[in-house]
């Protein structure tokens, strides 16, 4: 049920996060520029970062434009009818796997209003259905199976494609908001920091709560839950995959490096997947509405920003070696086990707080009946899976090493490599070298680590500020015993 409280006194409870309206809005209209800045800036055509942009300031746009593959026809070449028909196919076919494919049906959390909504999960069954496919269609016809020579030959498009679809999802949930009315049979609520009463803030943090919509065939969706493990998410593994295929095509081969970084990218997404049921207890879910913020997140940034390690890798073929192949899957293991394990002794003790595998943690209980964990992973540090979740984000980037390359028409004489510079050739001719780019490429490749930090901070900030408001006095006792946020002794 809707909350009937005034919007005013509803925002000045919860406040305002992500900057305000003025934050709200630079985020909106930028992230969709950064990601065409990443598409564009590390490019198959002249090299990662485009050398154009090696003379900043003094940038040559004709120059540039034809460095990083500008379409001839503009602006309306960031976008195509076809890649756009099958962008909806894909959504299409992952609504009727939804729909088709067996599920196990569970409640949510209580609500607000006293109820409970329904959830129907087969998430895992999807993407294993899906990349079952993809497989045998690999293995029928190699690096040219369509969907793989189709994503890599209109990744600009397809982008394109997925940014509208956030932009208009966006605005249909938001529109469709102004729609719940307290006491409503369907259980719809409006997010507690989404009803500002400003339109562009309300617009990207999200006005209802846990949207639906019922499709023809398909059924009942809900909205947020749907797009947080389905499209985007599995998107961001063909993505690896279509980049694996690419790199075949492009050199005859595929280096160690690439496979590494789509196994590990693949791992955690399946068992993020996996897990679907333990979604219900996140942040997302229980206080979040959902606006351009996840609309955005889930259908553009996490399959187009998360594979550029996979997309630098296509067009620079570095191999690892088994040392560096052994070193870098040790990082991942260390960080994915606190990740996995915290997680997970998080929802047994959520569930059931006398299981014999948690039965000996210590907590503390708060006058609203919650317990609070103080010992085991939850007694290291208040979000230690934060800090997992980040330690698994470094075997992403490290396998692109210190990044930065450019490509060299076919029969140049290679003048512009380092002394330690390998030097890559094309099976259509042109040469891939280092040369002045060495470096500059790591602001692509390990983006990731830089953002994803800051994403866990932040989230750690926001989660302290609603624990503050529940928990009151009580929070601030738990704080004192378990000191650290994220990285113990440090964070």
């Amino acid at each position: 049920m809707a909350s009937s409280t005034p919007k005013k006194a509803n925002h000045f409870a919860h406040g305002y996060e992500f900057g305000g309206p003025i934050g709200a809005s630079l985020i909106t209209l930028g992230l969709p520029v950064l990601c065409y800045v990443f598409a564009f800036g590390c490019n198959d055509v002249s090299g990662c970062p485009a050398p154009a942009l090696l003379n900043f300031p003094k940038i040559d746009l004709e120059q540039l434009k034809v460095e990083v593959g500008w379409p001839q026809n503009g602006f309306w070449g960031l976008a195509s009818w076809e890649a756009t028909a099958w962008t909806f196919a894909y959504y299409l076919f992952s609504g009727l796997l939804y729909r088709f494919l067996p599920a196990t049906e569970t409640q949510g959390i209580t609500l607000s209003s006293g109820g409970k909504l329904n959830y129907r999960f087969n998430a895992f069954s999807s993407a294993i259905f899906t990349l079952v496919l993809c497989a045998a269609g690999t293995i029928a016809q190699g690096a040219e199976f369509p969907v793989w020579t189709f994503i890599a030959d209109n990744y600009v498009q397809i982008l394109t494609a997925n940014i509208l679809i956030a932009y208009g999802l966006a605005t249909f949930v938001y529109v469709r908001s102004f729609s719940v009315k307290p006491g409503n049979k369907e259980l719809r609520e409006l997010a507690p920091g989404g009803v500002s009463g400003n339109l562009i803030y309300d617009f990207y943090i999200g006005r209802e709560l846990n949207p639906r919509v019922t499709l023809p065939i398909i059924g009942e969706i809900d909205i947020k839950e749907w797009m947080e493990l389905r499209p985007g998410m599995l998107g961001w593994i063909l993505m690896d995959c279509a980049f694996i295929a690419k790199q075949y095509r492009t050199f005859g081969y595929v280096t160690d490096s690439v496979v590494l970084v789509t196994l590990m990218q693949t791992l955690y997404v399946l068992d993020g997947i996996y897990m679907e049921p333990a979604i219900l207890t996140t942040i997302d879910i229980i206080n979040d509405g959902f606006g351009f913020m996840l609309s955005f997140g889930d259908l553009v940034w996490v399959p187009f920003i998360y594979s550029t390690q996979t997309r630098y890798l296509s067009s620079y073929p570095l191999s690892l070696g088994w040392l560096g192949v052994v070193g870098i899957s040790t990082i991942l293991l260390i960080g994915f086990s606190i990740f996995r394990l915290a997680n997970l002794q998080k929802n047994i003790f959520r569930n059931d707080p006398n299981d014999p595998r948690v039965a000996h943690i210590k907590y503390m209980t708060t006058k609203t009946g919650s317990r609070l964990m103080t010992s085991g992973w939850w007694g290291v540090a208040r979000h230690i899976n934060y800090f997992g979740d980040w330690i698994q984000a470094w075997p992403y980037s490290l396998p692109t090493g210190f990044a930065g390359y450019t490509i060299l028409a076919a029969g140049t004489i290679v003048s512009t490599a380092g002394p330690d510079d390998q030097v890559f050739t094309m099976t259509d001719g042109r040469v891939v070298v280092q040369g002045p780019a060495k470096y500059w490429g790591m602001l692509f490749t390990y983006f990731y680590v830089l953002y994803f930090a800051i994403l866990l901070i932040h989230r750690d900030g926001r989660d302290d500020e609603k624990c503050s408001r529940k928990y009151g006095e009580d929070w601030e006792k738990y704080k004192s015993i378990v000191r650290w946020r994220i990285i113990p002794g440090i964070y």
